[in-house]
């Protein structure tokens, strides 16, 4: 009995070869593989272009990072305030200070009226211009303890006494003794507008 003869693979291409070779371009990856040279040359590559275009781009973006960091945090937006100035304590007590008139404001400014008052050359004027200055510091400290107290009661009715912040009383404190123009966060209520 004769042997029928096998059937023709049904996977080969038409054109006879029977790798793929020819339909590469429809299930390939229709590129040659890189050589190891090329891979080790591709790893090497930065991944930013070293250009003095991509160095502008990237100087450039992170001053507009800056400026927006900045202008966050004068605004008070939480983002970007330091830990020292985050939380709803902190911006109450901001806030509080904000709203009076305090004589700590005027520190710098009698500094400097002292320092010219030095210069003019009128006999005891000098002593007693330093003599002023040191009242009206302990008239600024006095202030500073009145308004932490003040700030820490109003603090403890809103918040509740056992979530007291530490160093509240301080932190409003300090706030005090810098005019008001200066400050950071920048203050977000007017005078007299006191927080509920």
């Amino acid at each position: 009995m004769a042997k029928t003869p096998a059937p023709a693979p049904h996977d080969a291409p038409a054109g006879g070869a029977a790798d793929g070779s020819a339909n590469s371009g429809a299930s390939g990856k229709g590129r040659p593989t890189p050589t190891r040279a090329e891979q080790e040359a591709a790893r090497r590559r930065p991944l930013v272009p070293d250009t003095k275009e991509a160095k502008a781009a990237a100087k450039a973006d992170l001053a507009r990072q800056r400026d927006k960091a900045r202008i966050g945090m004068a605004e008070g937006d939480e983002r970007y305030l330091p830990a020292r100035d985050k939380g709803p304590q902190r911006r109450f007590a901001r806030d509080f200070v904000d709203a009076g008139w305090h004589l700590g404001e005027a520190v710098m400014p009698a500094m400097v009226a002292v320092i010219v008052l030095t210069f003019v050359p009128v006999g005891g004027l000098q002593y007693w211009a330093f003599i002023g200055l040191w009242v009206f510091i302990a008239f600024v400290v006095g202030d500073m303890i009145i308004v932490s107290w003040r700030v820490k009661s109003a603090v403890k009715a809103k918040f509740g006494a056992n979530k007291l912040e530490k160093g509240i009383g301080w932190y409003a404190a300090m706030r005090t003794i810098q005019m008001r123009f200066m400050r950071l966060p920048k203050p977000q209520v007017k005078r007299g507008q006191y927080p509920v």
